[in-house]
């Protein structure tokens, strides 16, 4: 009989378990499906570190390492393991545009390659090349295609004997300037030391060096501060090391991991508190709404605890149905964000991608189920205190205080409807709370995705659109060509420059930029997000270097060059907005106070760039900006979704209440209907009562959602120091939606006052 009776309440509260479910299950997936993201990113990236054997620290040199240096390394108490490397930027072909990072590494077991396809790697083979599969697939190249890599006036050929991943170019980006990786124009490919042997004599002229290996990757369990310390004393002096914090693979791979566990400690608790908080109210309504039901099975014979699990069971039935509907959006989610064809595999290159959930989610999601039951079965609880007499006496909401405010002339001089709704607020705390909480919820959502739209536009605006005044990069030979030279290129091509060198400051690395800007090919963006010149009586450093140093206009600046012992000591002229860390001078300020450079880069609005031995290789701002699409169209997806999101929620929360609403006050309805009140304006009672809490959860909501967008921008992408813009559109866009949804439920709810039976009602004994 109870189990009859228990399909029976569902199908008449239909509306409620169904709304209920649905909160449960948006709940639940958001937080599984945030969670299943970041996690599964976090472990198929160490995976691939740990199959490539990821580098834990990187020391460079100028005048590259002997293996006597790799020896020394090696020694050093703490190291695992450690192999010469080389990375250079190669020309791809007759593909000017086309760049390759021509890599080698003497011991694979370190920054080496996780084989996709053809043949394992050989550290012997005199022609072999091991190449990005992304690459080659963006590209129409298959195993056994012949390719040649020009760097300079020397030319490599080999042939494609194997497809690789690599987690050295997990983010593959040519700088930091680009955001996305282009595979149709930038890869990787990895050679064995054999073959870049046998172009040793052509490539010693063009490093100008006593070794091709500039660089010694390292593994290590040490700390950054101890391994530095103990390698400068192995190789006698002071060079630039870097550990895997400050490279792009790791860094912004670890990124994406962090900002998707704070993601899933800010939206997933929103849904979930709003779904729980509306279980506790819409429960305990369905529950007086039972109690006369309740005092029948008590009267009966029935025992309290049968009772008790009967009721309970609504609410497990609740939890359950949505957990398992939430699960299934949960995953649906993580793959939307890590679809094998998405713009995240676009943006990080692993292997495969597969999803994972988190241990601690599942015992969440049980704990949620556990706690709705409880929900139950408290609310049934109470109703059965007492005797079955008092049990089977209807449920009376408890009355409303007289208020001073009621005997005061401006509450007197109220419209009837004010007075009504007023006083039905009061009554009912708790479902005027939830609706309120649902529409700054709602708001929060619409305000947040909408508003990261607008300042990633803004960003996109003053940086690709306005500091970046020129249309090609030109990056130097930096070995062969001298200062006086570049200067000379940079008047053929009529261009600004740049040298950039790196530099430490107190036990981190950053980057100098010494800027001669003449031709206005290039601007500087303050913390204001406004342009601004460089002035030639200090240094400017970058928003973040001002947060860690706590550095100011006017402060003393210290930094040390890397390789040097000199150690100079410059005012702060100003803060800049900026892509890297770094700290930004002009030449002629540099010059003022000896500091030496060396010129890497210039910066045209020649369309063509003529082919030139001084000429490394060049890159487009076409380029960069062709790389945003892809990173523009992945956050587009995800506005789409927070405003999918916003407005569910939206409509489940006030549909729900609002039905609730209509429960709880259909004895007064019938009552106004009998007095005379027409449907239409019993109607506009109901809706006025939703629009007003509107009103209220509007102005709550806006600074909300710029509160919490401001608080993403922070956690999430400090590397890009946004500035929090807010259209004019995403204003009204946000206040209309609300608007509109809050309006169609309250005219959904508004029309089933034609249905109440006034007889049926008023019968009810008080």
């Amino acid at each position: 009989m109870l189990l009859k009776k228990l399909f029976r309440t569902l199908w008449h509260y239909k509306a409620q378990f169904l709304s209920m479910v649905i909160m449960i299950a948006l709940g639940v997936g958001v937080f599984l499906g945030f969670n299943i993201e970041w996690y599964s990113l976090d472990v198929s990236t160490r995976e691939i570190y740990e199959a490539t054997g990821f580098a834990d620290f990187r020391i460079f040199s100028d005048s590259g390492f002997s293996e006597e240096d790799l020896e020394k390394v090696l020694a050093i108490e703490g190291v695992e393991d450690a192999t010469r490397y080389l990375s250079i930027n190669t020309a791809v072909g007759e593909e000017p545009k086309d760049t390759v990072a021509l890599t080698v590494s003497t011991n694979m077991k370190v920054s080496g390659v996780l084989l996709m396809e053809g043949e394992a790697y050989n550290d012997t083979d005199p022609e072999g090349i091991w190449l990005s599969d992304s690459y080659a697939a963006a590209n129409g190249i298959h195993l056994g295609d012949r390719m040649t890599f020009s760097y300079k006036t020397i030319s490599v050929t080999g042939t494609v004997k194997g497809l690789v991943k690599s987690s050295e170019y997990l983010i593959c980006v040519p700088d930091e300037t680009q955001m996305m990786p282009d595979y149709t124009t930038y890869g990787y490919a990895y050679i064995s030391p054999v073959m870049l042997d046998n172009a040793i004599p052509a490539l010693y002229r063009a490093f100008l060096g006593s070794s091709l290996y500039h660089q010694i990757n390292v593994r290590s369990g040490l700390d950054k501060a101890r391994f530095v310390e103990r390698a400068d004393a192995a190789l006698g002096n002071t060079r630039l090391i870097l550990d895997k914090s400050e490279t792009v693979s790791w860094a912004e791979a670890r990124g994406e991991v962090e900002e998707g566990i704070t993601m899933g400690s800010i939206l997933p608790v929103l849904f979930l508190a709003i779904a729980i908080l509306t279980m506790v109210t819409t429960m305990h309504r369905i529950t007086a709404s039972e109690k006369t039901q309740i005092g029948t099975f008590k009267a009966l014979g029935f025992k309290d605890r049968r009772i008790l699990r009967h009721y309970s069971a609504y609410a497990l039935i609740i939890g359950l149905m949505g957990s398992l509907l939430g699960i299934g959006i949960g995953y649906g989610l993580g793959r939307f964000i890590l679809s094998p064809d998405g713009a995240m595999a676009t943006y990080i290159d692993l292997p495969a991608w597969p999803l994972y959930a988190p241990a601690f989610t599942w015992i969440v999601i049980v704990a949620i189920n556990l706690f709705l039951t409880v929900i139950g079965f408290l609310s049934v609880r109470k109703m059965l205190e007492g005797t079955a007499a008092d049990a089977l006496r209807p449920y009376v909401p408890k009355r409303v205080k007289h208020l001073k405010i009621e005997e005061t002339k401006g509450f007197k001089a109220l419209s009837f409807s004010t007075k009504w709704n007023l006083r039905d607020c009061l009554r009912h705390k708790s479902r005027s709370f939830m609706t309120l909480f649902g529409v700054v919820g709602c708001m929060i959502l619409l305000v947040g995705g909408m508003g990261m739209k607008d300042t990633m536009d803004a960003f996109l605006d003053v940086f690709y659109g306005q500091a970046i005044h020129y249309r090609n990069r030109v990056n130097l030979d930096t070995a062969s060509v001298s200062n006086e030279e570049a200067g000379a290129l940079a008047e053929e091509l009529e261009a600004d420059w740049c040298a950039q060198r790196a530099i430490q400051i107190g036990d981190k690395g950053y980057g100098l930029e010494i800027y001669s800007v003449t031709r206005d090919k290039v601007r500087f963006v303050d913390a204001d997000m406004k342009l601004v010149s460089l002035s030639d009586d200090g240094a400017w450093i970058c928003g973040r270097i001002a947060r860690d140093r706590q550095l100011k206009a006017g402060d003393m600046l210290s930094f040390s060059p890397y390789d040097s012992d000199e150690k100079y000591e410059v005012p702060v002229a100003g803060v800049l907005d900026s892509m890297t860390e770094s700290v930004v001078m002009t030449a002629a300020f540099a010059d003022r106070m000896g500091i030496p450079y060396t010129v890497t880069t210039l910066f045209t609005d020649r369309e063509e760039i003529p082919s030139d031995a001084r000429i490394l290789n060049t890159q487009s701002k076409q380029s960069i900006m062709d790389s945003f699409d892809t990173f523009m169209d992945l956050m587009n997806k995800m506005i789409w979704l927070l405003v999918i999101a916003a407005v569910v929620l939206g409509i489940v929360v006030l549909y729900n209440l609002g039905i609730m609403s209509y429960t709880e006050r259909y004895r007064e309805m019938a009552t106004l209907k009998v007095v005379g009140f027409k449907d239409s304006r019993i109607g506009r009672l109901l809706i006025g009562q939703n629009l007003w809490l509107t009103v209220i959860g509007i102005l709550i909501g806006l600074p909300a959602g710029a509160g919490v967008l401001q608080y993403l921008l922070t956690a999430l992408a400090s590397e890009y120091e946004l500035k929090l813009t807010l259209g004019p559109a995403t204003w009204l866009l946000s206040v209309l939606l609300t608007f509109g949804v809050s309006l169609a439920v309250g005219w959904m709810i508004a029309r089933k006052n034609r249905s109440i039976d006034m007889v049926a009602a008023l019968k009810t004994e008080e």
